[in-house]
């Protein structure tokens, strides 16, 4: 009897329990973008524009909730408990999605089994920048440069395991050369010490350092992605200057709840595609450095399976260790 009662009881609850709302009716309410990233920078800008057109398509307003620390994992470790109903959803990066797997031991998400792409957004690149009084005009004068001076020649990242130190650890390894890593918190006061000349060498992403180059207060040498990017389209690659296989960029993505189901997915794919083809999103987009692909579930899963053994290659050959 006692059995029957607390599988009565059971049946009850789940009868009581609220339904996701059909996905025909999707979205009934406002959709929360999560971020890992602080207010006021280039990821937040790219959210809150995305965000905003999107949910004019939708009808609906899209919520930015930044979450930042811990490397993104807090953002991302949210975003995958949330319930899988399409109204939680992570603008995710190549650190989220990628290279924490193998930065951090202990991660409570994993995302190729958590998340569920939706839809690509772009690159971004990073910039090869170096101190006006460094005499290197090029990427093979800089490696000509460092082997001459193995050991002399400092790269500042804004910290450990980010975009900026894992760029020049594999410039270092390609290159051949003993250049030295030195980790700031954060790109800002990084680029400030390059251009005070305590550093001689970083690889901030571009939009960052846009001002200080077109200033004249750095110079920049090339960018780390395989094309070059629209942003500075006179700026060569470092693999067309003489490292070839060299490919490394910031990029950025939306994924939801791995359980959401796939008609909600789909929806949410055609839309926030709409809204990287609007002019207007794409104008804001290319102010702050972003190359925009618009891809589809099927691209961006396929993008993040590729990158995957790239960044578990330039981690273990950083030596980096977070946790």
């Amino acid at each position: 009897m006692e059995r029957l009662m607390r599988a009565s009881c059971l049946v009850a609850v789940a009868l009581l329990a609220p339904l996701p709302a059909p996905a025909a009716d999707y979205p009934v309410k406002p959709i929360t973008l999560v971020l890992a990233y602080p207010p006021g920078g280039p990821a937040d800008v790219l959210g809150r524009t995305i965000g905003k057109k999107t949910g004019e398509i939708f009808r609906q307003t899209f919520i930015i909730d930044n979450r930042p620390g811990a490397g993104g994992n807090i953002a991302a470790e949210h975003a995958a408990r949330a319930v899988p109903d399409g109204y939680t959803l992570l603008l995710g990066d190549q650190s989220t999605l990628v290279a924490n797997a193998s930065l951090y031991k202990k991660l409570t998400y994993d995302s190729g089994k958590d998340f569920a792409p939706i839809a690509f957004i772009g690159t971004q690149a990073n910039i090869l920048i170096v101190h006006p009084s460094v005499q290197a005009r090029s990427v093979s004068e800089l490696i000509a440069l460092a082997k001459a001076n193995p050991g002399k020649i400092n790269f500042a990242s804004g910290g450990y395991g980010v975009a900026s130190h894992l760029s020049g650890e594999l410039f270092k390894s390609l290159a051949g050369i003993n250049i030295v890593h030195v980790a700031y918190k954060g790109t800002g006061p990084a680029t400030q010490d390059l251009i005070a000349g305590h550093v001689q060498m970083s690889f901030p992403a571009s939009t960052s350092v846009i001002g200080h180059i077109k200033a004249g207060k750095v110079r920049a040498l090339a960018v780390t992605t395989a094309k070059r990017t629209a942003i500075l389209p006179d700026i060569p690659t470092v693999a067309e200057s003489g490292l070839p296989g060299f490919d490394l960029a910031t990029w950025h993505g939306i994924v939801a709840p791995a359980a959401t189901p796939k008609d909600i997915l789909a929806k949410l794919e055609r839309a926030i595609i709409a809204a990287l083809r609007d002019p207007g999103v794409r104008e804001a987009l290319s102010k702050i450095g972003e190359d925009i692909v618009a891809g589809s579930q099927e691209e961006f899963a396929a993008f993040i399976r590729s990158e995957a053994p790239k960044w578990k290659a330039i981690v273990k050959l950083s030596g980096a260790q977070l946790d």
